[in-house]
């Protein structure tokens, strides 16, 4: 019987496995593709499409239409938990797909507070297509009265948000509006001093007021109610507090990390099941835990597309270097960002330069798979 790759989501670490979808199947092997969207979005650009300078086009690989070209399957599908023993993985429509091998880049979520209602104006840093739904509605708030946009979240992803949503407001906007960052007790806390000053800067240069100290406990009717007992009455808030891995591998019982992730070895293969492997935030490399950037999931692309090719054809697997020192830039919205290197800081107009060349690059080369 023929065998058969289900790969889970299409995001930087099956990128390469993607362009290559043609070299398993032209072995025999069967390959269907599991994701939430026809398109993967690349989440380095996101803030930088929620305020204009880039659009969905510009940050956005067509998987879909890469895997059917190749003879490949895509389900439009979420994957809501795997048997390891069955080796099935089901789908949230009810659907089971049978596999020889499974790789997850699943990808990850920004948790929600508790909320005591939903709302239209609330928004999470991912999945990234909700930067663009924000983006129209502070455009339509703006065109009419003075808004107040608060970022609930003291890291890089409330910093970029709100740079990138005051250059929305900046060359769009008809009313400027108020940014308010609500930063829990330290903003940027496990970045050097350096870095946390030079992004502190850029945004109050701005405006924007970066709140510390407190946490925010609980959002009623748009009013953000911190630990301090202050409230905040805000128009659209954004949830960015940080990103934690798919549950899938949770509610599978299948081993995982602190942080919820597949627990995986130096193969990117499952701890407790040879047959499943994955990459990207979704993962939890137990020889080191890895932060959640993309360079890592960039990094583990060749070796995770050899290994899957390797485990099917039963030879040696690879194991994965995760290498040294990476280059971290924040796009800071109005043409600026802040670049660290090791010990160089940099901030300004030839940070961000750096990080959209860098950035268009990445995507110019996996979209060229598209033709």
């Amino acid at each position: 019987m023929t065998k058969h790759l289900v790969l889970v989501g299409g995001g930087h670490a099956h990128m390469l496995t993607l362009a290559n979808l043609h070299t398993f199947v032209e072995k025999g092997y069967r390959v269907t593709v599991v994701g939430p969207s026809a398109y993967h979005y690349y989440s380095g650009m996101g803030p930088g499409m929620l305020g204009k300078t880039y659009t969905p086009n510009d940050i956005r690989f067509a998987t879909r239409h890469v895997v059917e070209k190749q003879g490949g399957t895509f389900l439009l599908e979420k994957a809501v938990s795997v048997d390891p023993v069955a080796k099935t993985l089901s789908l949230q429509s009810g659907d089971q797909i049978p596999y020889d091998i499974v790789s997850f880049n699943a990808g990850s979520y920004v948790p929600r507070l508790n909320l005591s209602e939903m709302s239209d104006d609330i928004y999470s840093a991912k999945p990234i297509e909700r930067l663009l739904e924000a983006q129209t509605r502070i455009l339509a708030l703006c065109s009419r009265k003075k808004i107040t946009i608060g970022i609930v979240g003291g890291g890089p992803s409330s910093a970029e948000i709100a740079g990138n949503a005051w250059q929305l407001a900046q060359n769009s906007g008809k009313y400027l509006p108020e940014i308010k960052i609500f930063a829990g007790k330290r903003f940027m806390s496990r970045f050097p001093e350096k870095v946390r000053t030079k992004v502190e800067h850029a945004l109050k240069q701005r405006g924007i007021s970066i709140l510390s100290g407190s946490y925010v406990e609980s959002i009623e009717s748009k009013t953000a109610i911190l630990a301090s007992g202050e409230r905040h009455d805000l128009d659209v808030i954004f949830l960015a507090l940080g990103v934690r891995p798919n549950r899938l591998f949770k509610d599978s019982g299948l081993p995982t990390g602190p942080d919820g992730g597949l627990r995986v070895n130096a193969y990117l293969q499952c701890t407790a099941h040879p047959d499943i492997f994955g990459g990207g935030d979704c993962i939890y490399f137990e020889p080191r835990p890895l932060d959640k950037v993309g360079v890592y999931a960039v990094r583990e692309n060749p070796v995770l597309y050899a290994n899957l090719m390797a485990a099917l054809e039963g030879n040696p697997l690879q194991s994965f270097d995760p290498g040294g020192d990476y280059l971290l830039i924040f796009n800071m919205g109005g043409g600026k960002g802040v670049l660290q290197k090791k010990w160089l800081v940099l901030d300004g107009k030839l940070a961000f330069f750096i990080k959209d060349a860098i950035d268009r690059k990445f995507m110019k080369k996996f979209q060229a798979i598209e033709k």
